[in-house]
């Protein structure tokens, strides 16, 4: 075999391990847009069998100069999804479903585990296992309809939403 050929074949390979190495974090990555509006990253965390409900979060950044709004969502994994707050009341966490969710101009608003804003999957038709995608319908009262994939994640629970009760164990 010519010796340049081999060198290059070699560095195709090395190339080829770098990027396949490279896209577990690149699939994580992921971000949708409708509109003036720019979804980040849609996750929701596993669930266990029994689990009736589960949470999935995402970033919603309106890029534009008008407000819009977050009026319903849907997935086929479960039978409804609600739009929840969670605020804590002296020592209490307060969940509370939200009827519909404002994205003001030129803001971002982050769901998040723990205090603020979340997505309910309520009715689970099936557990949600780590690694898993499934898609979400999200529908904006300007943006109109938009379709993105969520990956479920186990990610580490962070101080504040250890302390709050877990999708499925919580009460309103």
């Amino acid at each position: 075999m010519n010796p340049r050929f081999s060198s290059l074949l070699a560095s195709a390979a090395v190339a080829a391990a770098a990027v396949a190495a490279a896209l577990p974090g690149l699939a994580l990555a992921h971000s949708f847009d409708a509109g003036d509006l720019h979804i980040g990253h849609p996750w929701a965390r596993p669930s266990v069998a029994q689990q009736t409900s589960g949470a999935a979060y995402i970033s919603i950044e309106n890029r534009g100069k008008a407000a819009d709004t977050l009026v319903r969502a849907s997935t086929p994994v479960a039978k409804e999804v609600q739009v929840h707050s969670m605020k804590m009341d002296g020592n209490v966490m307060r969940m509370r479903e939200v009827p519909k969710l404002e994205v003001p101009a030129a803001t971002m608003v982050a769901m998040k585990p723990g205090d603020g804003y979340h997505l309910m999957l309520v009715g689970l038709k099936q557990p949600l296992k780590a690694g898993e995608r499934f898609p979400l319908t999200l529908v904006f009262e300007k943006a109109g309809q938009a379709e993105v994939t969520v990956v479920v994640e186990d990610k580490p629970r962070d101080k504040a939403a250890a302390s709050t009760p877990a999708a499925g164990q919580h009460k309103h």
